[in-house]
């Protein structure tokens, strides 16, 4: 079995497009994970008809709303409505532990304190030092964009597949590492034009696109400028993410 590939959201911090916030569903034949979880993911898992309880774990890039914010809405559907009952592992950047248990407390006060029907564990994995989530290896590097906590790009292979995911950032050479040898490198896109803060533009990113070597490339995380222009990149040969957009890997 490749991996296959469910776009549940691409959107930016702003649903810019009518996008749901970043959500990608990855079912490989050891698990199914998520790549992120923003705050409109469990919406946006419902109405693709995709069942939450059939997530094994969660691999989060960084710490803004927009990637992590769904996950107090997800546990405590698990609690309530779909009774979840087997572990659930959360991975993501150092910090993670105490953003996620902010969080809950913050939108659901005791939260904390519910007697949880089922496990989850939370796993912090440094940048840089390769870890095994429910048998994929994954490996993720710092990127360039402040959240608090270190950001990251992400890559999980299955031994077989390689999937690999920037993150929100500006260039950084970082890159260059993270997309090597990818069977598709996600990479975010969110303006058209300019050097941004904390992100990618279509103008700097076309100039690197000979140094990133993955077999296909696919943009995400577009507002208005970009969303406008992508058919200059399907002219280069990316792919742009939809969501609910279906491939395998």
């Amino acid at each position: 079995m490749s991996m296959r590939l469910t776009i549940v959201g691409c959107g930016d911090a702003f649903g810019s497009g009518g996008r749901f916030n970043t959500c990608f569903w990855l079912k490989t034949a050891k698990a199914t994970l998520l790549v992120d979880c923003g705050a409109s993911s469990l919406v946006a898992l419902k109405a693709h008809g995709l069942d939450h309880n059939d997530v094994d774990g969660i691999v989060l890039s960084h710490l803004h709303g927009d990637h992590f914010g769904a996950l107090p809405f997800l546990l405590l559907d698990a609690q309530h409505l779909a009774r979840r009952e087997r572990l659930l592992t959360i991975a993501g950047p150092p910090g993670s532990r105490a953003r996620i248990d902010a969080a809950l407390e913050n939108f659901f006060p005791r939260a904390l304190t519910n007697k949880w029907r089922f496990p989850f564990e939370i796993v912090e994995i440094e940048p840089g030092k390769p870890a095994e989530i429910l048998g994929h290896a994954v490996t993720t590097a710092e990127v360039v964009h402040q959240s608090g906590a270190p950001s990251t790009a992400v890559r999980i292979s299955d031994g077989q597949q390689l999937f690999a995911y920037s993150g929100d950032t500006e260039w950084t050479d970082a890159l260059v590492g993270v997309a090597d040898g990818a069977d598709l490198f996600i990479v975010e896109c969110y303006g058209y034009a300019g050097a941004l803060k904390g992100h990618l533009s279509w103008e700097i990113l076309k100039a690197k696109l000979p140094s990133l070597r993955a077999r296909r490339i696919m943009l995400t995380h577009m507002n208005p400028s970009m969303l406008a222009k992508v058919e200059e990149a399907r002219a280069a040969g990316l792919l742009i993410a939809e969501d609910g957009m279906v491939m395998d890997i």
